[in-house]
């Protein structure tokens, strides 16, 4: 399993999702542009003292993380896709959550088969980017029996 971020754009969103990254041994790679450095001090703090132990990959674009990360790409999307607890994840895919102020563009959404949605039935447009992640891969986690 791993966790990509499309152009992540808030430093103290992508510093906890790598945290939840160090927890689960689970690679996180990034997408540019980034809407901050890697040295950001809220990216950094969100992170705690973790950031040693997170497989971080930084790649230019898109092209380049699917010509170097041979995988199945899962798109999360608050709109459309397969709900989460119907959705059969397996070991090796990986987890792509979008930007937070848009979402994955549709245009990048159209290049993959695999979408998956949160159910969402409260009066919110979408759930923080963070929080998205989290649900996200436990579920892969568990359907996929990667649990240890």
């Amino acid at each position: 399993m791993r966790i990509v971020l499309y152009e992540p754009e808030i430093p103290p969103n992508t510093g906890n999702i790598a945290r939840l990254c160090a927890a689960t041994k689970t690679p996180l790679h990034l997408i540019e542009p980034l809407g901050f450095s890697l040295d950001d001090k809220y990216l950094k703090r969100a992170g705690l003292d973790y950031w040693p132990h997170v497989d971080v990959t930084v790649h230019p674009d898109l092209d380049h993380f699917l010509d170097n990360v041979p995988c199945r790409v899962v798109c999360s999307s608050a709109r459309e896709g397969t709900l989460l607890h119907d959705f059969a994840f397996q070991p090796d895919d990986a987890i792509m959550v979008g930007p937070e102020t848009r979402g994955i563009p549709t245009a990048v959404l159209d290049r993959f088969r695999e979408h998956v949605r949160i159910p969402i039935w409260g009066e919110v447009r979408s759930l923080n980017q963070s929080t998205a992640t989290g649900i996200l891969l436990y579920q892969a986690l568990a359907v996929s029996g990667s649990i240890p």
